[in-house]
């Protein structure tokens, strides 16, 4: 059986009950960590899990091999946040993968205030962005629903809310447009700053990841809340 599972979206704090009796049922466990940052170490999951842990790359998730091993024993993938919450893993169901849920940066956004109904389609922003018009044209088809920007990861960098912002001010965003930055969701010590683009993209956020939300109109109550971030 191949177990997807999620670890939660900042640290170990936040690991279900139901991934830890699920990763105590592998025979072997693996670690996904090139799709986000996640607060403690592999000696610290081993612990919780009683199991040594194996970190792949990229390519050794997107190969076959966890589905060949699974059909001989116990697998598990360890995936920071919901293991749903990136494309890459979601062939995996038609492996008959049994999927452990957990919190995601796709929900802990809500903290903003901003409800996730008036979300339009999720967009990323790649570090090499020079000929990339897709972000921002996800921004103008959203219309008056809210746009919630990942930033990328790449050889152990983190894009930063200031380099998001960069770019779409480059494509076009109007530098008073009300944005929210965010980093180090799910942590004690998250960052959330609220202001126009040009007064946002000079801040200086310390915690990763970082994110960015891109508010359509906005519900009296949404307003409400994000004036209490503003900066």
């Amino acid at each position: 059986m191949l177990y997807l599972i999620s670890l939660g979206l900042y640290d170990k704090k936040d690991i279900s009950l139901r991934a830890i009796e699920a990763g105590k049922k592998c025979d072997v466990l693996y670690f996904e960590g090139y799709t986000s940052y996640y607060g403690s170490s592999l000696k610290e999951l081993e612990k919780i899990f009683g199991n040594k842990i194996k970190e792949l790359k990229r390519n050794e998730v997107e190969s076959d091999f966890l589905v060949k091993e699974a059909k001989k024993k116990n697998v598990g993938l360890l995936v920071i946040g919901d293991v749903l919450g990136a494309t890459t893993h979601s062939s995996f169901i038609l492996d008959g993968a049994k999927v452990i849920h957990g919190s995601s940066v796709l929900t802990a956004v809500g903290e903003t205030g901003l409800m996730l109904y008036n979300f339009g389609k999720i967009s990323s922003i790649p570090f090499d962005n020079k000929n990339v018009k897709e972000p921002y044209n996800v921004l103008k088809k959203n219309k008056d629903l809210h746009t919630l920007f990942l930033l990328d990861l790449k050889d152990g960098k983190y894009m930063t809310v200031n380099e998001g912002l960069k770019y779409l001010l480059k494509q076009g965003l109007d530098k008073k447009r009300l944005v929210v930055g965010c980093a180090g969701l799910g942590s004690d010590r998250r960052e959330i700053v609220v202001g126009k683009a040009k007064d946002v993209v000079k801040k200086k956020f310390k915690l990763k990841p970082q994110c960015i939300i891109v508010p359509g109109k906005l519900h009296f109550i949404e307003e409400e809340i994000l004036n209490e971030y503003m900066s």
